[in-house]
């Protein structure tokens, strides 16, 4: 073996090992990439700070409502489901106590939608005696949904709102037991049955 091929041997066997240790470096860094994202993805699901109307205060869904059964339902004062806000309530008063809330998330994503954050309470309290929690209007939907509701989107299965007055029902551990349509009632039917399994369990 010559001088020249004695030369790029080592060569070859110096660019070798740099590339294994710039692999090396690479396969760190992506695994605390991935581990980052895993930590984001595990994040408890009520773990998000949200606007709340009345009384106006940023807060935390986990910190107020952790270990309750939640009914979380995008709402809006022009929509044909309106009406829903009233057996909304009524579903509140009947099962608060035994630890069930609604939370309320106007939405113009639907076009329907229009008023101000004041204007929104009052309404829903001066029509339909609504008292459970109202927070800032939002989007819901896509892209452009605000991050609670990207994340409920993502445990039901990429199930965004189709309508206003769509439903996710979150069991006592933070997890999405159910969603229903702009159509399932709120008493009466499959949603007031699975709260209340939900709230025996």
């Amino acid at each position: 073996m010559n001088k020249n091929q004695l030369a790029y041997k080592w060569e070859c066997r110096f660019i070798m090992k740099k590339w294994v240790i710039y692999c090396a470096l690479m396969a760190i860094f992506l695994e605390g990439c991935i581990m980052n994202s895993l930590a984001n993805e595990i994040k408890p699901l009520l773990d998000y700070d949200v606007e709340r109307l009345h009384p106006r205060e940023l807060i935390n869904l986990k910190e107020l409502y952790e270990g309750k059964v939640i009914l979380v339902v995008n709402t809006a004062s022009a929509c044909g489901f309106t009406p829903q806000y009233e057996t909304l309530e009524k579903l509140y008063q009947k099962y608060k106590d035994d630890g069930f809330i609604v939370l309320g998330f106007p939405s113009n994503d639907f076009f329907q939608e229009r008023k101000t954050g004041d204007e929104i309470v009052n309404f829903c309290r001066v029509n339909y005696g609504v008292t459970f929690p109202i927070f800032k209007k939002s989007s819901v939907r896509g892209e452009k949904a605000n991050i609670f509701y990207k994340r409920l989107a993502a445990e039901s299965g990429d199930k965004f709102p189709r309508w206003n007055f769509y439903k996710y029902l979150i069991d006592k551990n933070q997890n999405v037991a159910g969603f229903f349509s702009s159509v399932d009632k709120p008493l009466g039917g499959g949603i007031e049955q699975e709260i209340k399994t939900l709230l025996e369990r």
